[in-house]
């Protein structure tokens, strides 16, 4: 902290002594000027508080702003060093002298140098002499100095013989180049001479003593006109009257000019009137003007001695004597359609012929109008203007307007107005317009050379007012031009040629056409619509007309795929829409639109679309199918639910349903005292016993078929014990055989059994209910033989053992793991002749024949050792 206030108080000591020791620097010489192109020496001193810590080889220089060489330095002592520029050619400059101590840079001292050039010799030395009042002289000083430039006017006497005397009689001061001399000083004289002497810092110069005599540079102020006006009964004629100034050298004779300017033609004539030294007023009588026009006029003089004129009077204006108008007026129409029935707007427009000589200043103007078939309804309205809007009715109208003035009135300017149904022939067949450098040129070809008198009538084409337009009336002509000028440009006109004849108005034929064209102020905006796959459709709208600035010739459609090329497509200036094809698919385009006419074109804003993937053409490509597809797909299905109960019966016939029959459980142990299911349960463990159930399937109610069933029943037990070991050691294949052999004893009609374990196990591929048929007629005798073949045909084959059969059991082509449950129904009461029938007649029908049509099937496993209720 302490460091710190040390360090503050060294830098405010510092900036102390440093302002101090501004006054102990100086540099010279001061402000210094010198002649362009020199050499510039100035000296920097430095004051006592620089030293003994700074000296002259401290100080460094600048010019203006940059660094000066140090080879332009010069250590004069201690305390000065010097600089010297070669060849200086700023007109103003700052060089400043600054001291470098420590890296640090302080200003010391500056000055500013000017440079310019010595004065030349002052020459053409003229001067004005008012009397009494004033004498001023001016010349020409030569070049420009750069420097303060004082300069002196000498007037001195000289003798008769041209001899200039030494005394000066007056001088005056100035910094410009004139100086004046002012009344008293201003003693007429014709003896004196002038002299200009010019000085500044660089040098001086003089001009000779030139001799004006005063009576040549005399110029006195100008007269001032009394009065200019008309003699009464003299036409032609107007009188001027003026009176001369005070301040005028005696004994000199003077001359006066008159200047009349036509204000109707704005053509000015000069003349000369002479005065003697004692007239103090003027007049003249100027003749050979027009009638009934207004004259401006002014007048200025001069003494007989001097060379200069007096400034122009004050201007005054006076008419000739007026006499009524000679010219009928050029008068023109324009009609707008009826606003209500029986009513419609006729605007009359009117203009004073430019006759020789003009008519004078009309005071106003007199209309009359008439019905054609009824000329005693005569209505008269004046005007002041020229212009006026009748409303008329649907007749035809007969229309004068005649101007009038002080004198009299304009011969009657007549037009008709048609009626509102009157048809007129088309007389001119073609207009059309020619545009030069300078004019405009309408012409046109009319069907009947007896018509020989035209009104061209031109006005923009956005212009509303109906008094806006201009016409012009031509005759024994079908040529008419324009200077350009008289249109603006850029600007579209309507051009109208109207054939007269009499005091009628045929149809007219226009066109159109631009004095002056340049490019469109802006380009059409493209709109795209909707998109295509390999097309779109570029529509666009008309430029308004105020940007459009000139016929539009044609539009250029520019598109360009992304990172593509661009392309183009003109079309003709009445299109305003354009199909681009042969696109590419999924690919986005920029587009715009450019119009042009004669001067060139404009392009609007860029616009950018994307093509489709798909046109219409594909989508109904791929929709078509898939639509015929669903349409197939519903009528099959309206088809299948209308006729689901036949299909029902093709695809997926009723299965006889053991969980929905009428049966008697019968009891267990009744089941298992069967001596068959005894020996396979003794012998082959693995098989499992299963509770079953007697199911009753229609039983006819004969005791003949009843008994059959009973007696069929006990022949199959009886076979049954025999045989037992033999039949579970039997493999697969026998066992279908059997089915098939036992099958054959039963008719459609008769009782089966089936399982529980059956009825949750049911394939509906596997078991296909074959149609009801009569049951086929077998005597017991006959079932108890097929039972006994197949028990004898089973004991020649090998026997299984006992596990090989429960594995292969498995597998049961009516229903799943029926083999578990699988149970000969053998009647024990058969005949035993059936048992001795020969083994052939086991094969009256194949084994394991399914879905045999017509014949009922009973599956092994439905079988229970019990008899029918």
């Amino acid at each position: 902290m302490f460091s710190c206030l040390i360090w503050m108080f060294i830098l405010l000591c510092s900036s102390v002594a440093d302002k101090n020791s501004f006054r102990d620097a100086d540099i010279f010489p001061s402000s210094p000027e010198i002649e362009r192109g020199s050499t510039l020496k100035l000296f920097c001193v430095l004051g006592k508080r620089y030293t003994p810590h700074r000296n002259a080889r401290h100080i460094i220089w600048k010019l203006n702003h940059e660094l000066i060489d140090q080879k332009n330095y010069n250590i004069v002592n201690e305390t000065v060093s010097s600089i010297t520029i070669h060849n200086f050619t700023y007109s103003k400059a700052h060089v400043k002298c600054f001291t470098k101590y420590l890296g640090n840079e302080q200003l010391l001292v500056h000055t500013e140098v000017k440079s310019g050039f010595p004065p030349d010799t002052p020459g053409n030395i003229s001067c004005i002499y008012y009397f009494d009042a004033e004498l001023t002289c001016t010349w020409n000083s030569g070049r420009e100095t750069d420097l303060m430039t004082n300069y002196t006017l000498y007037r001195k006497m000289m003798t008769e013989g041209g001899v200039t005397l030494p005394n000066t009689v007056g001088s005056c001061q100035s910094k410009t180049q004139s100086c004046s001399f002012y009344y008293p000083d201003t003693p007429y004289s014709s003896s004196f001479c002038f002299q200009v002497k010019a000085e500044n810092v660089l040098g001086e110069a003089s001009s000779d003593c030139v001799l004006v005599p005063m009576e040549k540079i005399e110029k006195f102020e100008p007269p001032e006109i009394l009065s200019v006006k008309k003699i009464t009964g003299i036409k032609q004629l107007l009188r001027v009257t003026w009176k001369m100034p005070e301040k005028i050298i005696p004994s000199q004779d003077l001359i006066c000019q008159v200047q009349y300017t036509n204000l109707y033609s704005n053509s000015s004539e000069f003349v000369t009137v002479p005065l003697n030294s004692a007239e103090k007023t003027g007049s003249y009588n100027l003749t050979g003007l027009w009638d009934s026009t207004e004259y401006s006029v002014a007048i200025r003089c001069i003494s007989v001695m001097s060379v200069f004129w007096s400034e122009w009077s004050r201007g005054k204006t006076a008419s000739t004597e007026e006499k009524a108008p000679s010219e009928k007026v050029d008068l023109w129409r324009v009609i707008e359609s009826s606003h209500s029935a029986g009513s419609r707007s006729v605007h009359l427009m009117w203009k004073p012929v430019n006759s020789f000589p003009p008519p004078g200043r009309i005071l106003g103007y007199k209309i009359q109008y008439f019905p054609e078939n009824n000329s005693a309804d005569n209505m008269t309205k004046n005007s002041t203007d020229k212009k006026i809007t009748l409303l008329l009715n649907e007749e035809a109208y007969i229309i004068s307007i005649t101007a009038h003035n002080s004198a009299g009135n304009s011969p009657e300017a007549i037009l008709r107005i048609p009626s509102t149904d009157e048809k007129t022939s088309q007389i001119i067949e073609t207009v059309r317009t020619l545009t030069t450098d300078e004019e405009v040129v309408v012409e046109w070809i009319a069907s009947d050379p007896e018509v020989t008198e035209y009104v061209v009538e031109w006005y923009e084409e956005l212009e509303t007012d109906p008094f806006g337009r201009s016409w012009k009336y031509v005759s024994n002509s079908t040529k008419w031009k324009i200077n350009r000028k008289s249109f603006k440009p850029f600007i579209c006109y309507n051009v109208s040629v109207y054939p007269l004849y009499g005091n009628k108005v045929a149809a007219p034929c226009s066109t159109q056409t631009y004095a002056q064209q340049r490019k469109p102020s802006e380009g059409p905006v493209a709109d795209t619509g909707i998109p295509g796959k390999n097309e779109v459709t570029i529509k666009w709208k008309e430029i308004s007309k105020d940007k459009r600035n000139g016929f539009i010739t044609n539009y250029t459609i520019f598109y360009k795929p992304e990172d593509g090329r661009e392309l183009n497509e003109t079309v003709n200036s009445n299109v305003l829409q354009y199909r681009l094809k042969s696109l590419q698919a999924n690919m986005q385009y920029t587009v715009y639109i450019m119009a042009s006419n004669e001067a060139g074109g404009t392009s609007g804003e860029p616009k950018t679309f994307k093509t489709l993937k798909f046109n219409k053409e594909d989508v109904i490509f791929i929709a078509l199918p898939i639509g015929l597809s669903m349409f197939f797909l519903f009528g099959l299905w309206i088809t299948c639910i209308l006729k689901k109960h036949t299909f029902k019966k093709v695809c997926w016939p009723d299965i006889p349903n053991p969980a929905e029959s009428i049966a008697v459980e019968w009891p267990l142990d009744a089941s298992m005292n069967n001596s068959f299911l005894k020996g396979v349960t003794s012998e082959a463990k693995a098989i499992e016993f299963e509770d079953v159930s007697v199911l009753e399937h229609g039983f006819p109610e004969e005791s003949q078929e009843g008994s059959l069933l009973m007696n069929c029943l006990n022949h199959v037990s009886e076979c049954a014990d025999i045989n037992t070991k033999s039949v579970i050691n039997e493999d697969r294949k026998i066992l279908y055989n059997e089915e098939n052999e036992v099958a054959k004893c039963f008719s459609s009609s008769m009782t089966y059994i089936i399982t529980d374990q059956d009825i949750r196990s049911q394939m509906h591929s596997a078991l296909v209910p074959a149609k009801e048929i009569q049951p086929m007629e077998m005597t017991e005798n006959d079932l108890c033989e097929l039972q006994q073949i197949s028990i004898k045909n089973e004991e020649n084959e090998d026997v299984l053992k006992q596990e090989d059969f429960s594995e292969k059991a498995l597998f049961n082509p009516y229903l799943k793991n029926s083999v578990k449950t699988r149970e000969f129904i053998i009647s024990e009461n058969l005949p035993e002749h059936s048992k001795n029938e020969p083994r052939s007649q086991s094969n009256v029908l194949p084994p394991f024949q399914q879905n045999v049509a017509g014949q009922s099937y009973v599956t092994l496993d439905m079988f229970g050792l019990a008899a029918a209720h």
